[in-house]
């Protein structure tokens, strides 16, 4: 927590479908927001998150502000469909999971679950054939868990194009709703 005190956690649930999850803490927490069903929320709103994007590992989350752009519905298979909030904003990693909020509005009206990044098929399958090419210069590092890889100068090509592509601001992102999130809250018993 922001006061430096550590939460257990007893239980999660996780809906893939959804992309959202649900940690049970080992004790009661106080406080908490309230889930709001976006029914009367209005495009051209003013919306925010908070989070830690891009690997900033600051003592508080980062403010990132946007505005609602439009709803869809993210086809799952063909039997789940999801609705999602699409934002003008600057999402990144580190802001998934954060809530979404209306301007001047305490209640979370989404979760933040990915930004757009456009890409032409061809370039996506050319970067692909560069991370499935193992002929050429061998090379051997460590990874972040102390585990030896090896790799060869076209995968470490790939993992760079996509590290920068992942950097780039096209400013658009998506919530799931907050109806989703209370249904999948009612799903697992738990009365928002």
């Amino acid at each position: 927590m922001s006061n430096g005190r550590v939460i257990k956690f007893k239980d999660v649930t996780y809906d893939p479908h959804k992309d959202l999850a649900v940690l049970k803490p080992s004790e009661k927490l106080e406080g908490g927001l309230e889930i709001h069903g976006e029914g009367d929320i209005k495009v051209g709103v003013q919306v925010y998150t908070w989070g830690y994007p891009l690997g900033y590992n600051g003592p508080a989350p980062l403010l990132t502000v946007g505005f609602l752009s439009g709803f869809i519905a993210r086809r799952v298979n063909e039997r789940v469909v999801v609705k999602h909030l699409v934002v003008n904003s600057a999402f990144n990693p580190g802001n998934s999971g954060g809530p979404l909020f209306v301007s001047g509005d305490d209640r979370v009206i989404g979760v933040v679950v990915s930004k757009h990044l456009p890409m032409p098929p061809f370039i996506k399958s050319a970067i692909e054939a560069l991370r499935r090419n193992q002929t050429g210069v061998v090379f051997k590092a460590v990874n972040e868990k102390g585990e030896e890889i090896t790799f060869v100068e076209s995968q470490i090509v790939a993992e760079i194009l996509e590290y920068y592509r992942s950097l780039t601001q096209v400013v658009i992102g998506e919530a799931v709703a907050g109806s989703e999130v209370i249904s999948f809250l009612g799903e697992i018993g738990i009365i928002p």
